[in-house]
């Protein structure tokens, strides 16, 4: 059995600035990272589902990213409203949230 029902990781790697394929991190990454822990504390999620920041998920391009699993679904969000969406419809509600599929990935 899994440790946890899902687990989110959040794409904060740094590239530098010369790199064509840009990062996550002056994308957002960060901010998004937090705003996922944020809604996990205030969702009572301890134990069940993980929020974590991680390094370079290989999609520098299309960030900034966040994968999703076991379902392995990955996402493009920019803003605080469009994480708490991905909460409540994918990470609770086990519903993918289409418009914010990151392109190529799923």
């Amino acid at each position: 059995m899994a440790r946890f029902e899902r687990h989110i990781f959040t794409c904060i790697n740094e590239r530098d600035e010369a790199d064509a394929r840009g990062c996550c991190a002056v994308r957002g990454g960060p901010e998004i990272a937090a705003w996922f822990k944020a809604e996990g504390k205030a969702r009572d999620w301890k134990g069940r589902i993980r929020a974590n920041k991680a390094g370079c998920l290989d999609a520098c391009e299309l960030g900034p990213v966040v994968v999703i699993y076991p379902e392995g679904v990955w996402y493009s969000p920019h803003t605080q409203e469009d994480v708490r969406e991905i909460c409540e419809e994918h990470v609770e509600g086990g519903r993918i949230v289409e418009r914010l599929l990151t392109p190529g990935l799923n």
